[in-house]
């Protein structure tokens, strides 16, 4: 019998598989002369990164917050389905696997839900609805540009749920939970629209974007700690900077509608959210996060503001590239984008390896 808890770094690896093929197939795809990983990859630059890292990991950490065995699954299949899709031609097979590991990731919420019935544990479990149902439509044939909205949902909402749990600190008040609400709503029609309208659909979740960035700057207690020292600070800088970069994404979307694939907009809107927004909470939480589900301290040193300086370098330099159209300013963007994020593996591992070293002294 499978001892999954035991497979916590395996797991992980997994994901790290899918973080480092979609760094490679987005250096690819901007032009840099590197070896294909194999004919066809490129197309699944976007997925690796949402489905196969964030999907495995974030599943991987809910599994061991739920502590059920069969949660497991999700970041197994999520994980497994990737690694057919990085390694074979076995295309529908991976995207049959991960969108299987999504449905269990669901599963897994709904078990939480029946835990603690709370406005952050529904958003969040909205958020992992919204990731199935996209996968359900990348299973089907949808093209990548009408599904990333669905993905987006998966991430914002998720972070959105945490952040509405801590919010609790600052004791908002029950008006307040009435515009988080509707931010929310207006997110997922726009969401839902823009597979038969993008132009309108993209726009109205833009403006839920924004107002939902707002909120969460309004009541986030990170506008309390980003006073204070060490951690807790670092934590609170990488918040604030995912919410500016939020913000960014969400009036792209509001000004231009856009989401066809290969324009500059497209690029500046989707990596302002999932580079800006998404990294910057999870530079923010892997101190946390990664200990309580590896079992492995991490040592924050002021070190890991490197990797966050670069990647913030990095996107204003991309983005800029985009807005006026300086090719080279795109290409090292990506460049030093993909650098950051290596950055940040190698100042986590040795965070890691200290911890492990203090742990035995």
């Amino acid at each position: 019998m499978i001892s999954w808890y035991r497979l916590r770094f395996p797991l992980m690896l997994l994901g790290m598989l899918s973080l480092v093929a979609g760094l490679w197939t987005g250096l690819s795809h901007l032009g840099w002369d590197i070896p294909e990983l194999r004919s066809g990859l490129l197309v699944f630059h976007g997925p690796l990164m949402v489905c196969g890292f964030l999907g495995t990991v974030i599943g991987l950490e809910r599994a061991v917050a739920l502590d059920r065995p069969w949660a497991y699954l999700a970041p197994f299949l999520s994980g497994i389905g990737s690694a057919l899709v990085i390694f074979t031609q076995q295309e529908t097979a991976g995207r049959l696997l991960i969108t299987a590991g999504s449905l269990f990731f669901v599963m897994a919420f709904i078990a939480i839900l029946r835990r603690q019935l709370a406005v952050f544990t529904v958003t969040m479990g909205l958020g992992a609805l919204l990731w199935l149902v996209g996968n359900i439509l990348w299973l089907a044939g949808y093209p990548v540009y009408l599904v990333v909205s669905w993905w987006a949902g998966y991430l914002i909402l998720t972070i959105a749920g945490e952040r509405l749990d801590l919010s609790r600190l600052l004791s908002p008040s029950r008006s307040s939970y009435f515009i988080f609400f509707a931010a929310i709503g207006l997110f997922l029609a726009g969401v839902v629209y823009s597979i038969s309208n993008p132009a309108i659909g993209i726009r109205a979740l833009g403006l839920g974007i924004v107002a939902l960035t707002v909120w969460l700057v309004r009541h986030d207690i990170a506008t309390k700690t980003v006073r204070m020292q060490g951690l807790t600070r670092f934590v609170a800088v990488c918040l604030l900077s995912g919410y500016f970069w939020l913000g960014v994404s969400g009036l792209f979307a509001l000004f231009t509608g856009e989401l066809m694939g290969g324009t500059p907009t497209y690029d500046a809107m989707l990596h302002s959210l999932f580079l800006g927004f998404v990294f910057a909470m999870i530079f923010g939480h892997a101190p946390i996060i990664f200990p309580a589900v590896l079992q492995v301290p991490i040592i924050y040193t002021p070190l890991f503001y490197f990797h966050f300086a670069l990647l913030e370098f990095s996107l204003v330099l991309r983005i800029t590239g985009d807005l006026t159209s300086t090719a080279s300013a795109v290409k090292w963007g990506g460049l030093l984008n993909a650098a950051s994020l290596v950055l940040f593996l190698v100042n986590t591992a040795l965070g890691g390896v200290r911890g492990l070293i203090s742990q035995k002294a």
